[in-house]
């Protein structure tokens, strides 16, 4: 089926990448995302792009998709439901996987994709990555940067994102447990094919380095290849010239899978 049911273009802060904003099928839900593709000629591999955040806090930001286009990839960023016009409601990792789901589809249709799709998740969006990768077998990579891996571990961290947690996801871990599980990738990790990098600053406060470690020791116990980049001086946001490094260091890890 076609995904994709109105493209138009966006302005690119970058003149060798060009920007679209789509609209594509979730399901029955119209979803809205950024698409950034090379301005050279020629086919690439595809990259999805999966956001922190929910709502306006972590949106996609255009200079970052386009950042990574340059690099040589057909990158795609969902908006997942509810947000910038798109359809439904936003539900932090739980029916909205869909969105991701159908993002991974529309790449792997796309024209100037390859075939090889990689998935790349940034806080929140690392356990959207890892479900994502559990869901399409075929992905080529995971990365997940800064990324969530254990939902029950986020509710007790962020005392802040409580409320919002329960409103979202219908209760608090303690009170309905299966719900936080069920956003869970860990608990799944031995059906998961794709090869996984693992990106932490462990002085993070927003996603602490535990995600991290625990998602390590858990693909440790299932025998699948993980290379971890733990830095020791920086936090959830690394500094600009650092970021630019890593994107281009990733991105070369990505190619070689």
């Amino acid at each position: 089926m076609e995904r994709i049911i109105e493209c138009f273009r966006f302005p690119s802060p970058n003149p060798h990448v060009h920007l679209s904003m789509v609209t594509y099928w979730s399901g029955d839900l119209k979803i809205k995302g950024l698409l950034a593709e090379p301005v050279q000629e020629g086919l690439y591999d595809g990259f999805l792009y999966l956001r922190g955040g929910i709502k306006n806090v972590g949106m996609v930001r255009p200079a970052r998709i386009a950042q990574f286009a340059s690099e040589g990839f057909m990158v795609f960023a969902p908006f997942y439901r509810g947000n910038r016009g798109g359809e439904g409601n936003e539900d932090f990792a739980g029916e909205d996987r869909e969105d991701a789901f159908s993002a991974f589809e529309l790449l792997q249709s796309h024209p100037r994709v390859t075939g090889r799709v990689h998935i790349f998740g940034f806080s929140r969006g690392g356990v959207m990555a890892l479900l994502t990768a559990l869901e399409k077998e075929e992905a080529a990579s995971v990365v997940t940067w800064g990324g969530v891996s254990d939902m029950r571990l986020t509710y007790e961290e962020r005392k802040d994102l409580r409320r919002m947690m329960k409103r979202v996801i219908g209760a608090s871990p303690y009170k309905q447990e299966e719900l936080y599980e069920w956003r869970t990738p860990l608990y799944q990790l031995e059906r998961l094919k794709p090869p996984v990098l693992i990106i932490h600053g462990l002085r993070d406060k927003n996603v602490s380095p535990e995600h991290a470690f625990r998602l390590e020791e858990r693909l440790k116990q299932v025998e699948h290849p993980a290379e971890t980049w733990y830095f020791n001086q920086y936090d959830h946001y690394f500094p600009p010239a650092v970021n630019r490094q890593i994107v281009m260091d990733l991105c070369a890890w990505m190619k070689k899978q």
